[in-house]
């Protein structure tokens, strides 16, 4: 019962535990894998948009994935991530479908028009 009232307020318990071993797990990576997984998942974190649990759980495990094979092949850095990091980033988060912060708000966009257009009061004035 105080479980189900938890994740109510604070999310999936279990995505908490596998997003903490994602973590663990690129914490655990060599240099320069690790620093560059690290900055990877800040920069996924910040801008990669993405609302769903279960899709940011997902993408942050497949990172950790990619960086643990490429560390075992000794694969170069550079290799993987180009010339320019954040389109390999941006690339990389586009691949998981998950609800995006953007999403959202065109919904609200698009739910504001409508009501305009019909004559109703916007959003906020109606509360």
């Amino acid at each position: 019962m105080a479980a189900k009232w938890i994740e109510a307020l604070t999310g999936s318990l279990e995505q908490k535990k596998q997003y903490r071993q994602s973590v663990a797990r690129i914490d655990g990576l060599p240099e320069p894998y690790r620093s560059t997984a690290k900055a990877l998942h800040r920069y996924l974190l910040a801008s990669g948009g993405i609302v769903d649990g279960d899709t940011m759980v997902t993408m942050f495990a497949d990172l950790a994935d990619l960086w643990e094979q490429a560390a075992a092949d000794g694969t170069p850095v550079r290799d993987i991530v180009g010339e320019e990091p954040s389109e390999f980033a941006d690339t990389f988060a586009q691949a998981y479908s998950g609800r995006h912060w953007a999403d959202k708000q065109r919904r609200r966009l698009a739910d504001a028009v409508d009501a305009a257009v019909d004559g109703e009061p916007p959003e906020e004035e109606r509360s």
